[in-house]
Parts: structure tokens; C-alpha cells; sequence
């Protein structure tokens, strides 16, 4: 990681809580109101969704080029997503613990090179949610066990492909678009073997 520009700081006043209540609470999420300070000192009523997982993407790069996505009717959007592989590791678990069994379970892949390439914040005005992004390369088959709720396709796709349908639109999935430009921007700055770059790019 490069240092931070003198610009990036905190300015002003964080806000300040009066009060809290939690109204809704399962094995997921828990939705906690609060009677709010403003960072202008005036009063605010404010709803925040805690998440009791970190959210996880991997970008499973093979040697030649492709990328391995998946696709899923996705409940909250009632739509059908594809993506990248993702999932959730409980809050004290190593991030690249879960990512490593989020690969195997959704597409049946394990890697020998693990790199994480991201952390994010998502949708931070109304969540606290956290996500972090791995490169995962030198693949190698293993066993699947998808999650009992979870109907998947998987496809192999060529990096490109699946970086022009991300930014096209396609595939809106936050996660995936970060992370593909993410990887995009490694093989452009030389940050990956160079022989993978060219495939890639």
C-alpha cells in the first residue's frame, strides 16, 4: 500500500448517540435504531443494519486468461446476479480463511497463491458491513458444498469478457466491479507475471 495523501483526514465533528434500540435481530444482521447527534450538533433519528459477517470476494484468475463467475437468483433485488464468488466469514475469523472456503464450497477450486487486493466499505451510510477482496491464482480442482439455499451456475470466462460486462452494466454486483478493475488495474501497473497480464488484458 502507497502512503496517504496529506488530504485524506477526518474533518469536522463525528456524530455523537443519545440513545439505542435494537428492533430487529436474526442470525445475519441486526437493525439497531438511534437517537443521533449530527456532525452539526443538530438532532437525527438513524437506522443502522449491523452485519455479524464480513462480506468476501474472490477473483479466481486462471493461468490462460479467465475468470470463474457465478450466477444466482439473488432474493433482495429479485434478480438473477452473476458473479464473482462471494460470501461471508463471522466477525474474528481470518478473512482468507473464509475466502479459501468460499471458493471450494461455491465452484470447487482451492489455490496455491492467495493476494488480498481490497477491503471495502459497503453502503457505509446505513450499514457497517466490511468486505475484503482476495486474488486467488494457481488453481486447482477440490469439492464443492454449496450452502443449502444456493442454486449456482458457474462459468469460465475470459478475464476481459467479464470485466466489459461489469462495467457495461451486466453485472452489477459491487463486490465483482471492484474487484475485476481492481485485478485489471494489477496487470496494467506490472503487479502480476506479465505472460497472465497479456492473457488478461
Amino acid at each position: 500500500m502507497s502512503d496517504k495523501p496529506a488530504w485524506l483526514k477526518p474533518h469536522g465533528k463525528p456524530w455523537g448517540v443519545s440513545s439505542s434500540q435494537v428492533v430487529y435481530d436474526n442470525p445475519w444482521i441486526t437493525v439497531t435504531e438511534y437517537q443521533a447527534i449530527a456532525p452539526t450538533g443538530r438532532p437525527a433519528l438513524y437506522g443502522k443494519i449491523g452485519f455479524k459477517n464480513q462480506a468476501i470476494g474472490i477473483v479466481p484468475l486462471h493461468e490462460d486468461g479467465t475468470v470463474t463467475l457465478v450466477g444466482q437468483n439473488r432474493f433482495s433485488l429479485a434478480n438473477y446476479s452473476w458473479e464473482l464468488p462471494e460470501g461471508g466469514a463471522p466477525h474474528g475469523e481470518d478473512p482468507l480463511d473464509g475466502a479459501k472456503r468460499e471458493l471450494a464450497e461455491e465452484v470447487g477450486l482451492q489455490a496455491a497463491d492467495w493476494r488480498p487486493i481490497l477491503r471495502m466499505e459497503l453502503s457505509n451510510s446505513v450499514t457497517d458491513e466490511i468486505a475484503y477482496g482476495f486474488l486467488a491464482m494457481d488453481l486447482s480442482p477440490t469439492e464443492t458444498a454449496p450452502d443449502e439455499t444456493e442454486d449456482l451456475a458457474v462459468v469460465r470466462v475470459p478475464f476481459r469478457e467479464a470485466l466489459d460486462a461489469a462495467v457495461a452494466g451486466h453485472m452489477p454486483d459491487a463486490i465483482t466491479v471492484a474487484l475485476l478493475l481492481r485485478t485489471h488495474l494489477m496487470a496494467v501497473r506490472g503487479e502480476l507475471p506479465a505472460e497472465l497480464a497479456t492473457r488478461m488484458l
